[in-house]
C-alpha cells in the first residue's frame, strides 16, 4: 500500500480508509486478534488503513477529537467509496469505526 499524502481532509467526524486489499490482509495480528473471514466478504466489516482524520465533533459545545489517527489499522463498515489519484478510498464517519486494530 502506497504511503503518500492524500488530497483530500474529511471535515468533522469522518476518516479517510483505504482498505487493504485480501492479499495484504493477515489472518492474526501480531497481538493475537484473530481476524475472521466476514472481513473479505462485501457484507461485513472491511479493514483498511486510515489516510487521514478530521478534527471531530462537537459534543456539548466543546470539540472532541476523533480516537484514531493516520496510519492506525482498523475495521469500518459502510462508507462513500471515491477515487483519487488512482487509489479507492472510502469517507467513513467515526461511527461506521468498529475496532482499532492493533
Amino acid at each position: 500500500m502506497k504511503e503518500t499524502k492524500v488530497r483530500i481532509h474529511p471535515l468533522g467526524d469522518r476518516v479517510v480508509v483505504e482498505e487493504i486489499s485480501n492479499d495484504q490482509k493477515s489472518k492474526k495480528t501480531l497481538s493475537g486478534i484473530i481476524i475472521p473471514d466476514t472481513v473479505n466478504q462485501d457484507k461485513g466489516a472491511k479493514q483498511g488503513k486510515v489516510v487521514a482524520v478530521g478534527t471531530g465533533k462537537y459534543i456539548d459545545g466543546k470539540l472532541v477529537p476523533l480516537e484514531v489517527k493516520v496510519g492506525d489499522t482498523v475495521l469500518f463498515q459502510w462508507g462513500d467509496k471515491i477515487t483519487l489519484d488512482d487509489r479507492d478510498l472510502y469517507i467513513v464517519a467515526d461511527t461506521s469505526l468498529i475496532a482499532v486494530l492493533t
